[in-house]
């Protein structure tokens, strides 16, 4: 029936987002961008610029459609051209039959590169082989060959000679020459190009720059960093230097599951405050914009909402590329002035997330779990209501034509407005939280009862309700920087009452993915059941923007260290963590004026004596001082917001960061490398505004 569910039948349903819906955007709309590019899961990126345009893709494993096709002329705006692959079904496991699944396999780690007029997206899936797409044009149709070989994590070179390389491996990174038809390797071509132990891991890029060969890779171990191999020759010798390590945005690794073969409850391992573990930015590559400038992107485990994708700006320093900016090598800003492509856009985001099932296919944000039955869904059967018919399912986690899509964070509510009156004994439909441990709400009916019912996998608790019409709202809210979430239903679209207790989100292993909300019906009696009908669905982000609040220009503002609650003064002009309730605040000393500098970047001049805030030499003891003049790059500082209320000040100076050494009363520095999880390292300061 909907074979065409995700086709590029209009290519309005893929446009850019309308200016009336909320959700995140990382252009600030001031000149600078704000990482995360999409405060969603889009993981494993490969990136590749055609001409003036920017193409890029990622992994989306037993999700179909699989390996989206995205579209940018900024780097930092994004919009949905297509799927490559509409669905990929190599046997009953991609169907969810015969008690057989692929979760946490499919379209692993793609491969995207343009070569003379025809793009190719290289994904190999777990015991199927590499499978190749190609297309004339990025939007589709996208054709599928499989590969008679197996090349894991696979990147491809295609060099002047005419010759094609693909790199692939872990710690053991190799190469093989490809043959002409991209279809296999060339027999007796295979060599090892880096040796266990030299320091380069897995996830390849690689690339051919001013006649020299370039691999970018990732280490995970013990905690994730990326290297960068280079050599003169295809096949080596390769050197290895880190190019990006530390990064994590001030966002620490909070819980995991890494054993799901026993349980539930799933055993969750949870980390000290300031253990980062995998969310240091890794697995990503470079590219140059047509002005010249080098530009990195790579992904961060984002805990509950999945693997995010950052993007940061590349210093070259003795023909190596760095991740950061001079002074602050393998360290990448949170905020920073966007890529300078010779295009402007206006803040966009990829998908949409709302829809009211009205159109004939769904909005493309949505993906299946696993390989639908198209027989058993319909837009079609009640005109405005997207119609779930139910397939026999031991449970949610096996459940047939879940409909999913990604949550957003840091925080997001999904609302679905549904109708039950078609549910038949045994059904059970509703709003589910995919992950493992997973939950829902939903309905059941048994007979002629019918309940609403929630249900947490971890813990086992169950609650229900009795319902006595067929028309109601279920919601799910997850706020992924704490992760949790809650379950909650409506009977008349207003007044939500929560079912049951939190909902504890860690990552896990098991499908290598962030939480997801997922529409479902299934039938536990083995049958196949009634329907279930969806009239709309909608995703609220009350903190969709980077910048959470307003930069104060013009404004007067007082600085609070978040690690020790010391507040910053002008002393003897000099900048001092003082307490606050002491005289050296006295007489204005702690007011300073914030100063529009453009681009999202300040310069703070003291109330009390009209001088700026200068940053002198490498930042350290002694050299943040009150200056008669303003010093120009020194006495700017780039706004860096941290979504909570916080910030850091970049020095353009040294671009590092405003800071206090904690509790110590010392002078304030400007050479912080970046903030901690905890926000009590010295760089992450509270603002207020005091006029």
């Amino acid at each position: 029936m909907l074979r065409k569910l995700f086709c590029l039948a209009a290519l309005s349903l893929f446009g850019a987002l309308p200016a009336q819906e909320a959700t995140w955007t990382a252009d600030n709309g001031n000149g600078t961008f704000t990482n995360p590019l999409f405060y969603e899961e889009f993981s494993d990126p490969d990136l590749i610029r055609v001409g003036d345009d920017y193409y890029m893709t990622g992994t989306t494993m037993h999700a179909m459609p699989g390996l989206p096709v995205l579209h940018s002329r900024d780097l930092v705006n994004w919009e949905l051209l297509t799927y490559a692959a509409d669905r990929l079904d190599l046997g009953p496991e991609f169907r969810l039959e015969e008690g057989k699944d692929i979760y946490g396999q499919g379209f692993w780690a793609p491969c995207l590169r343009y070569h003379e007029g025809t793009f190719y997206i290289f994904s190999n899936v777990n015991g199927q082989g590499t499978q190749v797409f190609t297309a004339t044009d990025p939007g589709g149709p996208w054709q599928r060959q499989q590969m008679r070989a197996n090349l894991h994590d696979l990147t491809v070179l295609f060099d002047d000679d005419g010759k094609k390389y693909a790199v692939w491996g872990y710690r053991e990174v190799k190469m093989v020459q490809l043959t002409d038809d991209l279809l296999d390797v060339v027999p007796g071509t295979e060599r090892v190009i880096v040796e266990a132990g030299s320091g380069a891991g897995e996830g390849s890029h690689i690339y051919k720059i001013d006649g020299k060969y370039y691999i970018t890779n990732t280490n995970y171990d013990p905690v994730c960093y990326q290297v960068c191999l280079r050599a003169d020759q295809p096949y080596g010798p390769y050197e290895v230097k880190v190019m990006s390590a530390e990064e994590n945005l001030g966002v620490g690794q909070r819980a995991r599951v890494f054993d799901t073969r026993t349980g539930p409850p799933y055993t969750v391992v949870r980390y000290p405050e300031n253990y980062v573990g995998c969310i240091p930015m890794h697995q990503g590559g470079i590219v140059q914009t047509q002005t010249g400038e080098w530009w990195g992107w790579s992904m961060m485990d984002y805990n509950s909402v999945g693997r995010v994708t950052a993007l940061s700006p590349v210093t070259w320093q003795d023909g190596w590329p760095y991740f950061g900016l001079p002074g602050n090598l393998t360290r990448s800003p949170r905020t920073w002035v966007k890529p300078n492509t010779g295009s402007t856009s206006v803040p966009t985001a990829p998908f949409r997330r709302d829809d009211t099932f009205d159109g004939p296919t769904l909005n493309p944000v949505w993906q299946w779990n696993h390989v639908p039955d198209d027989s058993r869904l319909s837009l079609t059967e009640r005109p405005g209501y997207l119609r779930l018919h139910a397939l026999p399912a031991e449970g949610f986690w096996r459940a047939r034509n879940s409909l999913t899509q990604r949550g957003i964070g840091p925080e997001s509510t999904a609302t679905a407005e549904v109708d039950v009156s078609g549910l038949r004994s045994g059904d059970l439909a509703g709003l589910g939280l995919l992950n493992l441990p997973y939950a829902w709400i939903g309905v059941a009916r048994e007979g002629d009862r019918q309940t609403i019912r929630y249900y947490n996998q971890q813990t086992g608790e169950q609650r229900e309700v009795a319902l006595a019409q067929d028309r109601l709202w279920l919601r799910a809210h997850g706020n992924f920087e704490t992760d949790t979430a809650y379950l909650s239903y409506s009977l008349n679209g207003k007044a939500f009452l929560r079912l049951g207790g939190p909902v504890h989100l860690p990552y896990q292993l098991r499908t290598f993915q962030g939480v997801r909300y997922a529409l479902f019906n299934f039938n536990r009696l083995g049958e196949v059941g009634g329907q279930f009908d969806v009239a709309d669905f909608t995703v609220d982000e009350p903190r969709h923007r980077a910048l959470t609040r307003p930069i104060p220009y013009g404004r007067t503002i007082r600085l609070t260290s978040l690690a020790d609650s010391s507040v910053l003064v002008n002393w003897r002009n000099y900048l001092r963590p003082v307490g606050a309730n002491t005289p050296y605040t006295a007489d204005h000393a702690d007011e300073f004026r914030v100063l529009d500098r453009g681009q999202g970047r300040i310069s703070l001049q003291s109330v009390a004596t009209g001088e700026y805030l200068t940053v002198r030499g490498s930042g350290g003891m002694a050299e943040v001082r009150l200056t008669a003049e303003d010093a120009g790059a020194e006495s700017t500082f780039q706004w860096q917001d941290m979504l909570r209320g916080d910030l850091m000040l970049m020095s353009l100076a040294t671009h590092r960061y405003l800071s206090v050494d904690p509790g110590a009363g010392s002078l304030a520095r400007a050479d912080a490398r970046g903030a901690r999880p905890d926000r009590r390292g010295g760089a992450c300061f509270r603002w207020e505004l005091l006029d």
